[in-house]
């Protein structure tokens, strides 16, 4: 019997789809709508089919279901108002689905010194046209760093108030900046998420926490040799480098956790 070839999905994470001349200037995670452009084209071209987040976490779980030949999850971080207008046109035109884990705080108001986040009614349209909807918590903190009541209160605030505009469950959350430990991470389990994604810039396998699932990050400067390199399992000088500096990082943030009170 031939050996069964180890289970890599890729799980992309994206933030903004802006151009380089948009006002308020992008973040260094924005990626320019042609780019995106090319990816959900090559995405289809190269017979990939893309699943939402919570489908994957559930069949790596053990659950329902069976992933397709060449599997891909397409996720956004944040809930910016251009994945209405310039991401789900484009999903729409490939057919690929994917997943929003959305920030609550500031659905609907707009600033001039801040990027615009979707509506209430645009994340219902976004719903009903079969992209998955996540929590991302009230306003995006490092929650490795918070007490446990102001824990309590972003993980379970964001999760209910999506929850109760939507009428449906919730069971998805991304940690604001990937940043999550064991009481974060429990935390999620006894709010009823069943599964959250960090980044980690690897591919996910049937090994991965369920609650540690790890995503791949596309922002600005990644070319697109290299978004076809990192969709299809091969690793990059920029991936090598996030994990690096995400090790290194993720030392002094426990220790600054450790001075915190409980």
């Amino acid at each position: 019997m031939a050996a069964v070839a180890p289970l890599r999905v890729p799980v992309l994470m994206y933030h903004e789809i802006a151009g380089i001349t948009a006002t308020p200037a992008p973040s260094s995670f924005a990626v320019t709508p042609e780019a995106f452009a090319d990816h959900v084209a090559y995405l289809h071209d190269a017979g990939f089919t893309a699943i939402t987040a919570g489908a994957l976490a559930e069949i790596l779980a053990g659950g329902a279901g069976s992933l397709p030949e060449r599997p891909v999850v397409i996720s956004f971080d944040d809930g910016y108002s251009d994945f209405y207008d310039q991401a789900l046109p484009l999903l729409k035109q490939y057919g690929h689905t994917a997943t929003v884990f959305q920030t609550t705080e500031r659905i609907g108001v707009e600033r001039p010194d801040r990027r615009a986040m979707m509506s209430w009614r645009e994340i219902a349209e976004v719903a009903e046209a079969g992209v998955e909807i996540g929590a991302h918590t009230m306003t995006h903190p490092q929650l490795d760093q918070l007490p446990a009541k102001e824990l309590r209160e972003e993980l379970h605030g964001s999760k209910s108030l999506i929850e109760d505009h939507l009428g449906m469950a919730v069971p998805g959350l991304s940690y604001p900046y990937g940043y999550s430990n064991d009481k974060v991470r429990q935390m999620a389990r006894e709010l009823g998420y069943t599964y959250a994604y960090a980044v980690d810039n690897a591919m996910t396998t049937s090994g991965a926490d369920q609650f540690a699932l790890p995503r791949l990050t596309v922002k600005q400067t990644t070319t697109f040799e290299s978004f076809c390199k990192m969709v299809n399992g091969h690793d990059t000088l920029t991936l090598r480098r996030d994990r690096a500096l995400t090790s290194a990082y993720s030392v002094v943030r426990r220790a600054r956790a450790g001075l915190r009170p409980a």
